[in-house]
């Protein structure tokens, strides 16, 4: 547990702590490796974590709710979205090491506000982790049923954490191919939309924006884009990954405010650009959609093609999507494991899921996070369609929480960094129009967190609403009990610690060499950094 900071210790200046652990392949604290290259969370950044989320899910939104509500939705919460990461921005590029958010939220705020933000988050990544192992193997059941679905899951389950003993280095290169093909695969989508719409595909005529009059741009008028909300915001989770794999990036202070602006293109391109032809090429009353097959999840992109006159595209689009769930899954098992570690070196959770290998391989954290997938097991007897619903609505509204207390972790340390004599001017990265932009974060996710379940009380519908909204009270239960337990406190902003987590770059001298660090840049390379 957090202790308020030593009044003897030095207040260094920004970049003046030459700690020579800064150096170390192994981060001294939590034992984990400084292995991601700076291009591997650029690209995490861009389009980790995508997968059966955004290509599968986003067909019960446009069914639920038709294509304006899907604009209107990854738009809404892409904009909260850009505000948590400017958020995220100051506070990771400022202090990379320490455990991310979680442990930011109990230096900051309070311990035991840590821990309830710390466990929230770990339920949102074993909830997702679950449906993507749930969307894995219903596409292979799709292909071939000689194998029941649990044999399915038992050899990816044991395939996965193989591949997560190898390391951090292995992870982050497997990761930057996989996006760069999930990002290919897109382009190819979009282009194949806009020929399809303009009437360049032999056997069909142009049908240009057809489905936003028949069946039209909404589906049960506002109820529809409420729903559509919980749904986006499962597909936006994981923006706010960057800040977790930040201890183990060699060089975060060029990395991590290249990946925070990474963000903004990730918002435009693929959620705005999904939504846009997705309900641009696939009616929101497609029969698929609707009724489809418990053992072919099909997304609007196999309609679409489908639509065109190839049958057979379900099973390209199946294959497009098993792909992005090895990186689903692969990652969802990273952030998992990573925020089990960093809460056990705190005492926020069991002590023995804190230990890492001398490779910096935390194998205990690792194992227990992989085994939530079981979850996907719902499969066998609800059906995917129906698995898929209930954990989406388990996990929606721990984002909400999670991304409004990194809004509260930023205005509290904006608060002590004032409090305590230093200078805006000093951070290495500055976030956007603070503090609106922090307490519009903090204002729009405490309302979504409420309201998000609302259709469940019209008609009354008991489970959903439990489903909805059970997770609110279980964080304040999280946050009383560790509170009382461990007699922790709300500190005071001239106490707060404001010098750990801070630490330089391993490729500090190159960086500098290439006019990474330290020379201001010119506009044009200013510019092309933002790519």
């Amino acid at each position: 547990m957090y202790s308020p900071k030593d009044p003897d210790r030095p207040m260094a200046r920004i970049g003046e702590d030459a700690d020579q652990d800064d150096f170390r392949s192994i981060d001294p604290e939590s034992g984990v490796k400084r292995g991601l290259k700076t291009r591997h969370l650029s690209m995490m950044a861009l389009a980790g974590i995508i997968g059966p989320g955004l290509l599968v899910g986003s067909g019960g939104a446009l069914s639920g709710g038709g294509p304006a509500s899907l604009l209107i939705g990854f738009g809404v919460i892409g904009i909260i979205a850009f505000s948590i990461m400017q958020s995220l921005g100051e506070l990771t590029t400022l202090y990379p090491s320490g455990g991310a958010f979680t442990q930011l939220a109990a230096r900051f705020v309070d311990p035991a506000f840590g821990v309830a933000v710390g466990w929230n988050y770990f339920i949102i990544w074993f909830a997702v982790l679950a449906n993507e192992y749930n969307a894995t193997t219903s596409i292979l059941s799709f292909w071939s049923d000689k194998v029941p679905v649990w044999g399915y899951f038992l050899i990816l389950w044991t395939a996965f954490l193989l591949f997560q003993l190898c390391g951090v280095t292995t992870f982050g290169e497997a990761e930057f191919w996989l996006a760069l093909f999930k990002l290919v695969g897109l382009v190819a989508f979009y282009i194949f939309s806009i020929v399809y719409v303009s009437g360049g595909i032999s056997g069909t005529g142009a049908i240009g924006f057809w489905y936003w009059h028949d069946p039209g741009p909404f589906v049960d008028g506002f109820r529809g884009v409420a729903k559509v909300f919980v749904f986006c915001s499962t597909f936006y989770a994981g923006c706010e990954s960057v800040a977790v794999a930040a201890t183990e990036t060699k060089n975060p202070r060029v990395a991590v405010p290249l990946a925070i602006r990474q963000v903004f293109w990730r918002i435009i391109f693929i959620y705005m650009g999904a939504a846009f032809f997705f309900g641009l090429t696939c009616p929101a009353n497609a029969d698929q959609l609707v009724n489809g097959s418990s053992r072919a999840l099909l997304s609007p992109m196999t309609v679409a093609l489908q639509n065109a006159g190839w049958q057979g595209g379900v099973h390209l689009i199946n294959a497009f999507i098993l792909v992005t769930c090895i990186s689903a899954i692969n990652s969802s098992i990273y952030i998992a494991s990573r925020t089990l570690l960093f809460m056990a070196q705190q005492r926020m959770a069991p002590s023995f899921l804190g230990w890492t290998d001398k490779r910096g391989v935390p194998i205990p954290a690792i194992t227990l996070a992989n085994a939530f997938g079981a979850l996907s097991m719902m499969n066998i007897s609800t059906g995917a369609s129906e698995a898929y619903s209930y954990i989406v609505n388990l996990s929606g509204v721990s984002t909400f929480l999670v991304w409004g207390a990194i809004s509260l972790v930023h205005i509290r340390f904006r608060q002590a960094w004032k409090a305590q004599g230093y200078r805006v001017q000093d951070l290495p990265f500055i976030s956007l129009w603070y503090p609106w932009n922090a307490y519009f974060g903090l204002g729009a996710n405490v309302f979504l967190a409420l309201v998000q379940g609302w259709s469940n009380f019209a008609p009354w519908d008991a489970g959903g609403f439990v489903d909805a909204y059970i997770l609110l009270p279980l964080f304040f239960v999280i946050y009383a009990v560790y509170k009382i337990v461990f007699k922790t406190r709300f500190w005071r902003k001239d106490e707060i610690d404001l010098q750990s987590g801070r630490r330089r770059d391993l490729e500090e001298v190159s960086e500098m060499a290439a006019g990474d660090l330290g020379a201001p840049l010119p506009w044009w390379r200013r510019l092309i950094r933002n790519f």
